[in-house]
């Protein structure tokens, strides 16, 4: 009888140290938006590989100024279906995706920004650089700075999740012709655009990363 008890006894602790393993929490379910900021872009580092610790940001601890009132449902709905998700690194992620984008869209290097966004919003982006290289024409910009990245809206559709960030940003455009001569725009003076970009993601998926599915650019 005393042997059938110590035995029953180590199942348990057996038990309970493999849970205590496998049912922990990682920190890598849900890194940022890959890459995390633009120089792993350019060195080519998956954010993956370095997330850093992730942790829990409880409905009650969200900050409002990272969202606009009418997005507050869909964020606080989103981290009770993840509690993973981190809302100031995933906006940290968005602006890094919204300048690597954006830069290679102007230089026409739309292979870049292909694992970075979906099919449709692809096509869209390298339609425009075919046009563009057709008229002859090349873009000379430079993203100043990025003022402001706040939630505008969230949603989620089962394990669908949409996030649209507004970015209110300072961008100096210049357009040149094939001869290299300004056309249009202005190095010298930078221009307060405002856009916003929807994010998706399949929370249920293992892939950690966000695709920008939608742009739109507010008047």
């Amino acid at each position: 009888m005393t042997a059938i008890v110590i035995l029953a006894l180590v199942a348990l602790f057996i038990g309970l140290r493999l849970y205590s393993v496998l049912g922990e929490r990682t920190g890598h379910e849900q890194p940022i938006l890959k890459p995390a900021d633009p120089e792993q872009a350019a060195a080519g580092v998956d954010a993956r590989s370095h997330p850093g610790p992730a942790t829990a940001t409880p409905a009650s601890d969200v900050d409002d100024m990272a969202f606009l009132p009418t997005a507050g449902p869909g964020v606080r709905a989103l981290l009770a279906a993840d509690p993973s998700f981190d809302v100031a690194r995933f906006l940290e992620g968005s602006k890094a995706a919204y300048r690597l984008i954006l830069e290679a869209f102007w230089k026409g290097e739309v292979e870049s920004m292909r694992p970075y966004v979906d099919g449709h919003v692809f096509d869209t982006f390298a339609g425009a650089v075919e046009e563009r290289a057709k008229d002859g024409l090349v873009l000379d910009n430079r993203l100043v700075a990025i003022d402001q990245a706040v939630i505008a809206g969230a949603e989620l559709d089962r394990s669908v999740a949409l996030v649209t960030v507004r970015f209110e940003a300072d961008i100096a455009a210049v357009t040149r012709n094939k001869d290299g001569d300004v056309v249009a725009g202005s190095l010298s003076d930078a221009v307060q655009t405002r856009d916003r970009w929807t994010f998706r993601r399949d929370i249920a998926s293992r892939d950690p990363n966000w695709l920008l599915v939608e742009t739109d650019e507010e008047e």
